[in-house]
């Protein structure tokens, strides 16, 4: 579904990420875990056509590397950015809302809507609450509830569990394996190493700008190098 080829991400002439390879097949959630500063989420963006890169980025068997960001969106790709990047001064309905805007006219908004509340309870009760006034967790739901208003086929989650309390993690965590079973590809960007591998199925390991290491999730969780860099053992 997503084939990324030689990828490269620069800020000024500093490279973000050095060339990097690798693919996504239909109905997969994949980890893409790392340090600090090993370029997940320059590649998350690039992807996402919210940063310039260089390379092949072919999703759906299209080459999208030039398509401009506003457009990924009706061909099915969504992105939970990190730190949430909620409408502070909406509502949690509005917030919503935006998500389907490009779907203006869909009469199915109005079901795809009532699903979302019932798999996020916690927006409906807070419909009419200003985003900016949930709390971290409330927001990280909301901003996956956005992102779905979109129906996506690809989403791209970045940091989902970044400033959370555990047992929201424990909760958001629930609900993004909720999406992947109701059929949504998913590529994970996620600090917590040991969560995103015993979520995703496959994984690869990003150090300074490359992949270092691809394999099974369960693979990479049993790896002594992973282990002992990511995992504190």
């Amino acid at each position: 579904m997503l084939e990324v080829i030689n990828l490269e991400v620069y800020y000024g002439g500093i490279a973000a990420v050095k060339g990097i390879s690798f693919a996504v097949e239909k109905g997969e959630m994949v980890a893409l875990i790392g340090a600090n500063g090993a370029g997940k989420t320059s590649t998350l963006k690039a992807l996402a056509r919210m940063l310039p890169s260089a390379g092949s980025i072919r999703f759906c068997g299209e080459e999208i590397a030039a398509v401009p960001s506003h457009r990924l969106i009706g061909q099915g790709l969504g992105m939970v950015p990190e730190g949430r990047g909620v409408f502070a001064r909406l509502s949690v309905a509005e917030n919503l809302a935006m998500g389907a805007y490009s779907r203006r006219g869909d009469a199915q908004i109005d079901g795809d809507l009532a699903r979302v509340y019932e798999m996020l309870p916690r927006l409906k009760e807070r419909n009419k609450q200003l985003a900016g006034t949930l709390s971290g967790g409330e927001q990280q739901m909301l901003a996956l509830g956005r992102a779905l208003l979109g129906r996506p086929s690809f989403l791209l989650l970045d940091e989902p569990s970044m400033g959370l309390a555990p047992l929201m993690v424990q909760k958001v965590f629930e609900t993004i394996q909720a999406v992947a079973a109701s059929g949504v590809t998913i590529l994970l960007v996620e600090q917590n190493a040991k969560l995103a591998l015993e979520t995703a199925s496959r994984g690869y390991v990003m150090e300074g700008g490359r992949i270092t290491l691809a394999d099974s999730a369960a693979n990479l969780l049993a790896d002594p190098r992973v282990r002992q860099a990511y995992l504190g053992e």
